[in-house]
């Protein structure tokens, strides 16, 4: 008898609802809404609206209501690192502030000058050092003044404040947790200490729980606004990465996860922390994973490089159709031109045209000017910096690196999934691209398993491998991109 299970996977641009149907082993997903989730500017600050948020979850539920089906449970995946404040009455105090806000940016260097050095919060979280991090969010609200920090009596991570909200219960989902910089990597904790330095209680945040355990059910008053029953909320892997690598279907422990999308994550899956000299020096980052396991990895500037040559570029039609992108990157020369993606100047960039072409005439390299050109500099340059990161992952990994499993939205680029296979040496494993959803649904229907999770999307997607292909010029090519990193 098939069960069906909510998921409401919410990014930080756009969020669904999924209804994921479990029948003999197999998961078919349907999407039930979709929305949009524009970032609102007031007052010199970015915020989230949760209670849209929240709004949108219910239309979902009310859409489950009105097809008539029962739903063994529901689970809320997000973004990482943001939260949101609430009072002694238990009422949201103001709009959750968002990672993009420039108020943190001057915030981190203020707080590792005045407060912590780097490697003291390196040797305590193990998450990589960013201005975006909860712990330096808090810091520039409380540099501030800011008035709900100081009235707030409980601080919720982005899936813990909606599933209070319709729930009632307060927890600190784990994996969501560990995006925030204060969390222990070794004893799973907030830490006391880090908190106290931003002027805030351990009693403040919910209890821990670990993905796949309940958190509570539907309130009645969400009930009434639903048209359902008493539905058991679940947390789920409350951080999307984390879900997405729930999902990955993999046979063994052998393999390193690229999630590909605006950003690129990369990592290995292991079964504790790994905090020394090495990895802070190469700014890797530990976070809460699913079954326990710490999920060791670097977030690389992934297609936030194509994608803002597209919003610039979006009078010229080529640029609108991805096939035609693809074919002409397929045509321009190999390894012409290269960047280091994770460079500063393509963070936030007015022209990324032009980021690229100044990047390439300081590194005395020809300048891509054509729509072919640039992107094939991307393609090829992202990677080269993936066989520069799989050949760190292998130095730390406990187990042997036998293949690389691409997930998300980036698994559907065969042209990139081979380049990546050409310059690791190893085959890669494109999919399943829904992976965010179905490791939701996946982690709400066996209680936190890890995989592998065999899978049957609605669009009858399988995974592709791409074997590894001798390329001329990509080991000079690869010395020639580590020259330009340095």
């Amino acid at each position: 008898m098939p069960h069906h299970f909510f998921a409401a996977d919410l990014g930080a641009t756009s969020g669904r609802t999924i209804l994921g149907t479990v029948s003999q082993g197999q998961v078919q997903l349907t999407e039930l809404t979709r929305f949009s989730h524009p970032l609102i500017q007031t007052g010199g600050h970015y915020y989230w609206d949760i209670l849209h948020l929240y709004n949108e979850i219910l239309r979902g539920l009310g859409e489950v209501a009105r097809q008539g089906l029962t739903i063994q449970s529901i689970g809320i995946d997000t973004w990482g690192v943001d939260c949101a404040l609430f009072g002694q009455d238990g009422g949201l105090l103001r709009a959750p502030r968002s990672y993009r806000d420039p108020a943190t940016f001057a915030a981190m260097d203020d707080y590792l000058t005045h407060v912590r050095s780097r490697r003291q919060l390196y040797d305590v979280a193990g998450t990589e050092i960013i201005n975006f991090n909860t712990l330096f969010q808090l810091h520039a609200m409380r540099r501030e003044g800011d008035s709900a920090l100081a009235a707030a009596h409980t601080i919720l991570f982005m899936p813990d404040a909606l599933a209070y909200l319709l729930t009632g219960q307060r927890v600190c989902e784990y994996t969501i947790a560990s995006t925030s910089g204060f969390l222990n990597a070794r004893t799973r904790e907030l830490d006391t200490d880090l908190l106290s330095t931003v002027g805030l209680q351990r009693k403040q945040f919910g209890r821990i729980v670990m993905p796949g355990n309940p958190i509570g059910t539907l309130t009645p008053e969400v009930q009434a606004l639903t048209g359902l029953g008493p539905v058991p909320v679940v947390a789920v892997a409350g951080h999307d990465t984390q879900a997405a690598i729930a999902a990955i279907p993999a046979s063994d422990e052998n393999f390193a996860y690229l999630s590909s999308g605006t950003w690129s994550l990369m990592g290995i899956c292991a079964p504790a922390p790994i905090i020394d000299d090495r990895s802070f020096n190469l700014n890797f980052t530990n976070e809460g994973g699913v079954g326990g396991t710490t999920c060791f990895l670097k977030n690389i500037c992934g297609m936030w490089l194509l994608e803002s040559l597209r919003r610039e570029k979006a009078a010229d039609s080529r640029w609108n159709d991805y096939a035609t992108l693809i074919a002409e990157a397929q045509a321009a020369p190999a390894f012409r031109s290269l960047i280091y993606p994770d460079a500063p100047c393509f963070a936030a960039p007015q022209s990324m045209e032009q980021a690229i072409q100044d990047f390439c005439r300081r590194t005395e390299q020809p300048v891509p000017a054509t729509c072919g050109e640039l992107v094939r500099c991307i393609f090829d340059s992202l990677a080269l910096r993936y066989r520069q990161v799989f050949h760190h992952l292998k130095e730390f990994a406990p187990h042997p690196l036998h293949r690389l499993h691409i997930i998300g939205g980036g698994s559907r680029n065969a042209f990139l999934n081979q380049l990546t296979a050409d310059m690791l040496g190893v085959p890669v494993v494109a999919g399943p691209s829904e992976c965010t959803a179905l490791g939701n649904v996946m982690i709400q229907a066996t209680e936190g398993h890890t995989g592998p999770f065999p899978f049957t999307e609605n669009q009858g997607e399988t995974a592709q491998i791409y074997q590894p292909k001798a390329t001329e010029g990509g080991d000079a090519a690869y010395t020639r991109y580590l020259q330009i990193c340095e």
